[in-house]
């Protein structure tokens, strides 16, 4: 029996270096507890950047300009900045298909729109700023 044992602990490294290569495929940078948060954020404030100038014209802001910030500071690895840069465009092609001048529809949308991105970017500041 113990030469059944001794042959047996041989494929012990290999099992563990199978099971360490394995691994590595499934290993991935962890998110943040607000990426979601984040990420709606970036729709609304894409959704604003095409709403507000349809309906405000030159008193716009600049949401693109604000979500470049944004990003810049959260400082995201490349994957979560896509994932960010593609819900802004997600928000601001949505929008894109429904309006082609402002409406009452429009205004009410970038009225709510504004309340929500507010409201995400405090509730995200005062549950994970430093």
């Amino acid at each position: 029996m113990r030469l059944g044992v001794a042959r047996d602990m041989r494929f012990i490294p290999l099992i563990a270096v199978l099971i360490f290569v394995l691994s590595l495929g499934a290993v991935r940078a962890v998110d943040p507890p607000y990426q979601a948060q984040m990420e709606r954020l970036a729709e609304t404030l894409g959704s604003l950047y095409f709403l507000e100038p349809l309906c405000r014209g030159k008193d716009a802001s600049d949401w693109r300009a604000e979500m470049s910030q944004l990003i810049e500071l959260d400082q995201p690895d490349d994957d979560r900045k896509q994932r960010l840069a593609g819900a802004f465009n997600d928000g601001y092609s949505a929008y894109g298909r429904l309006y082609r001048n402002c409406t009452v529809s429009a205004s009410e949308a970038l009225a709510r729109l504004m309340a929500e991105a507010q409201q995400i970017a405090r509730e995200i500041h005062t549950r994970y700023a430093e």
